[in-house]
C-alpha cells in the first residue's frame, strides 16, 4: 500500500479511501468519517486545533481529511475559520429524513400527544442494543423541553421504547441472558435495570400490559411511557411512540393513567390489523 510522510515522522496510508487502523490510530477513510462525526457535534463550528485534539490524529492529516470533506461539500469553513458541516451534507441528511414514510405519517400523532400532555413525544426504532429517534415533537412554546435529537441514540434497556420493542424479541430469561452476552448493561441512573433478571421482568410486564415504562432509568428526572405503532407492517410494530416527561411536572402514574388516551390519539397507528 502506498504511504505518505506526516509532520510527526510517522507514515499514514495514502488518502485513497482505504479504511484501516494502525495501533489504534485512525487512518484513511476511518479518519475522514471520524472528522465528519466530530463536526456534527459542533453546530457552532470547531477550530482545527480543537478538532485535532478530539480526533487524536496529527494536525496535517486531520487537515487533509477536512480537505476531502470540503471538496465533497460535506464540510465548510465559516467567516471565523471554524469548520462546520457543509450544505451538501445537510441537504442529503434532510432529504433522506424527509423521504422516510414513517417520519411523515407519525408526526401528526406526535404533535397531538405533545399538545395533550405538554411533554415531548418521540417515535423511535430498535437498532441492535440501542434505539434511534426518528421523529420528535416538543411541547408548545414556554414549556421546558428535552435535549433529545432526531437521529440520537440511547441504550435499549434503559428506555421505554427499547424495552417495549425488546419484549417482542426476548421472551425468556435465557434469551435475555444471550442478548446481554458477556457485556455489562450500562447504568445510566441509579434506577437503570442492569441485570438479566430485572430486565426480563420488565420485558414480561411490557408484553402483558401492551406498554413499557422508563421510571427515570435513562435520565434522572425524566420518565416515559411507550406504546407500539404499526407503520410498515399490519402485525409487527415498526417502532414505538413515547411520551417523555419531566417527572416533577408529569409523574409516571399520570402517564400510565393516560395509556388509553395515548392509544386513542395514535388512532389506527396503535393497533395491529389484518
Amino acid at each position: 500500500m502506498k504511504h505518505m510522510q506526516t509532520s510527526d515522522g510517522s507514515t499514514d496510508p495514502a488518502e485513497d479511501g482505504a479504511a484501516s487502523t494502525d495501533g489504534g490510530r485512525l487512518v484513511g477513510s476511518d479518519r475522514v468519517l471520524a472528522v465528519l462525526k466530530e463536526l456534527a457535534r459542533h453546530p457552532d463550528g470547531v477550530g482545527l486545533d480543537e478538532l485535532t485534539r478530539a480526533i487524536g490524529s496529527p494536525k496535517p492529516t486531520v487537515h487533509r481529511a477536512l480537505g476531502a470533506l470540503r471538496r465533497a461539500g460535506l464540510a465548510d469553513q465559516d467567516a471565523g475559520s471554524r469548520y462546520v458541516l457543509g450544505d451538501e451534507f445537510l441537504r442529503m441528511a434532510f432529504a433522506h429524513h424527509e423521504a422516510r414514510p414513517d417520519h411523515v405519517r407519525v408526526r401528526p400523532a406526535l404533535r397531538a400527544l405533545a399538545e395533550r400532555f405538554g411533554e415531548t413525544a418521540h417515535y423511535a426504532v430498535l437498532d441492535g442494543r440501542e434505539v434511534v429517534y426518528r421523529a420528535k415533537v416538543d411541547p408548545p412554546s414556554g414549556a421546558a423541553k428535552l435535549t433529545s435529537t432526531i437521529g440520537g441514540r440511547n441504550a435499549a434497556h434503559t428506555t421505554a421504547v427499547g424495552k417495549l420493542l425488546l419484549a417482542r424479541e426476548l421472551t425468556s430469561l435465557e434469551e435475555v441472558e444471550t442478548w446481554i452476552g458477556g457485556l455489562s448493561l450500562e447504568r445510566r441512573t441509579p434506577r437503570s435495570l442492569c441485570t438479566a433478571a430485572d430486565l426480563h421482568r420488565a420485558l414480561e410486564a411490557a408484553a402483558e400490559q401492551g406498554y413499557a415504562c422508563d421510571d427515570q432509568e435513562n435520565e434522572t428526572g425524566v420518565n416515559c411511557l411507550a406504546v407500539p405503532v404499526y407503520l410498515t407492517s399490519p402485525t409487527t410494530p415498526s417502532g414505538a411512540v413515547s411520551v417523555s416527561a419531566l417527572a416533577y411536572r408529569t409523574p409516571l402514574a399520570e402517564l400510565v393513567n393516560g395509556y388509553e388516551e395515548i392509544r386513542a390519539l395514535l388512532g389506527p397507528l396503535a393497533a395491529p390489523h389484518a
